[in-house]
């Protein structure tokens, strides 16, 4: 028997009460199940149990709260029906592998919009797996594509059908002392196959207190489709006030993305930033300073 739409209602439901008590007879309900059916069915159907799949929402809802939202981790605690902030904590940083707060302090835009979940990839060391929802992806060595002989990382979605927005990218983070005021280079040569949105390098550098000072993601100059072997670069200025450089290669939606041959280096003055204008679209003067204009 085909259970699927039952499972969808079910979730559905979920989604919608999130921020509300959710009873394992509210949820049988929803799906249209007695209580030892729905239990059974949902993990034969989704590969989770419900528990772990509410947990794993609820997160996901958190992150959304800490990078779009001015509450407090307590209130979100409370919001998302968690009987303390110190096992809200803990479950967030099982999930995402930082405290809520730390998390929240730490990211910053790859793509000048949000920026989810980091964890370190124990296959790769030094190199961190983030996105915004990580488990969609896979991210590996990969032995049989590569460019010249050196090693490769594959970015690669599990699904060809991914939510707007969805993202994977693995990334580095290293203190900026040592390039502050050079003009640094992030390389390498990447290969695409079925990138259905974009992917691309990017580089950012934050100040002190995590400001943006620099950015380029290559969303001007996007990877897309089937490419073959590709070198591409980022090269931004490190200013006085810099305190962490990040680099990586995004995959915005879904595909596959290989990069090989990485290299990171000071570079003469003669070469050209990519850095993104932040100002862009910005009016050159204030407007409207007497409230006239309606």
């Amino acid at each position: 028997m085909d259970y699927s739409l039952n499972i969808q209602n079910t979730i559905t439901y979920i989604e919608q009460q999130l921020c509300e008590p959710l009873t394992l007879d509210d949820l049988s309900k929803a799906g249209g199940f007695s209580r030892y059916h729905f239990l059974r069915i949902f993990k034969r159907e989704t590969g989770i149990g419900i528990r772990d799949f509410i947990q794993t929402r609820r997160m996901y809802k958190a992150v959304e709260f800490l990078l779009n939202t001015e509450l407090s981790v307590m209130d979100i605690a409370i919001i998302l029906q968690f009987e303390s902030q110190e096992a809200f904590t803990r479950a967030f940083k099982r999930e995402y592998s930082l405290p809520p707060g730390q998390y929240r302090r730490t990211m910053k835009l790859i793509n000048v919009k949000k920026e989810y979940a980091m964890k370190h990839n124990q296959m790769i060391p030094g190199w961190i797996v983030t996105g915004s929802m990580p488990k969609l992806y896979t991210v590996n060595m990969d032995p049989e594509n590569n460019y010249n002989g050196a090693k490769s990382i594959v970015v690669k979605s599990k699904s060809d059908m991914l939510e707007p927005g969805v993202f994977s990218t693995i990334m580095q983070q290293f203190k900026a002392v040592n390039y502050v005021g050079t003009r640094v280079r992030f390389s390498g040569y990447v290969k695409s196959q079925e990138v259905k949105d974009w992917g691309g390098l990017w580089m950012r550098i934050n100040s002190t207190t995590a400001d943006i000072l620099r950015i380029d993601n290559m969303q001007d100059r996007p990877i897309k489709g089937n490419t073959d072997w590709t070198y591409y670069s980022v090269v931004l200025d490190v200013p006085e006030n810099s305190a962490i450089i990040n680099i990586g290669m995004l995959l915005n939606g879904t595909g596959i993305l290989w990069l090989s041959e990485v290299s990171f280096e000071t570079v003469d003055r003669l070469v050209s930033t990519t850095d993104v204008d932040l100002s862009s679209g910005l009016p050159e003067t204030p407007v409207n300073l007497s409230f006239d204009d309606i």
